[in-house]
């Protein structure tokens, strides 16, 4: 008889549960979860009955705040190789209308994401916040990125890279799918053993 993992029973739960049972072993309340993460509480609440779905940003939020990888909430696979096929895409599971094709192997101490986004029309991404550097290029569609105060609309070609300090997030203001290509560092796709992150990492 074979026994699942830890990880293999968590990846088994829905989202919402995932966040309640890791704020719960935190002895976190939600009000207190919200202070960390920089969201609000009646938004975890609905996450963690699974009446909302965290965006790739606010799943970053709560990975810091929880003190785990973004694997805890997703699944990231493994790189293997330095080559990537276009025919054989490495797709990040996540809940969510966004694809996301991950471009990076995984390397050892791996300091950077670059991941192609294909983004249905409409969709807004969250405002953010994190520590690092962040990059976004325009491949197809319209998108209108907010960094700080500078608000632009962005075309094919066009292109934003600042401080992730900066409060930012990004719609597709076109009628078609856009497609992004995202690299931003320190890596949030980094892995760690189950998925929690070390003490020394915590911050970043």
């Amino acid at each position: 008889m074979q026994i699942a993992s830890t990880a293999d029973r968590r990846r088994q739960m829905p989202m919402g549960d995932r966040i309640r049972a890791r704020r719960k072993a935190l002895g976190l309340t939600l009000q207190q979860l919200a202070q960390l993460s920089g969201l609000s509480a009646p938004f975890i609440s609905q996450a963690e009955r699974d009446l909302s779905v965290p965006s790739l940003v606010s799943l970053l939020a709560l990975a810091d705040a929880l003190t785990v990888d973004l694997s805890y909430f997703m699944e990231v696979p493994d790189g293997g190789t330095i080559v990537q096929r276009a025919a054989k895409p490495r797709r990040i599971e996540a809940d969510g209308p966004v694809d996301y094709i991950d471009l990076a192997s995984d390397l050892a101490d791996r300091k950077l994401d670059i991941v192609l986004m294909r983004v249905p029309p409409g969709h807004a991404f969250p405002t953010g916040q994190r520590k690092g550097e962040d990059f976004l290029y325009v491949i197809e569609g319209d998108v209108t990125g907010v960094v700080g105060n500078t608000k632009a609309r962005l075309g094919p070609g066009d292109s934003l890279h600042f401080d992730a300090l900066h409060p930012h997030g990004a719609r597709n203001t076109s009628d078609r799918d856009a497609v992004l290509l995202y690299v931003g560092t320190p890596s949030v796709f980094r892995k760690a053993p189950d998925g929690v992150i070390d003490a020394g990492d915590a911050d970043a």
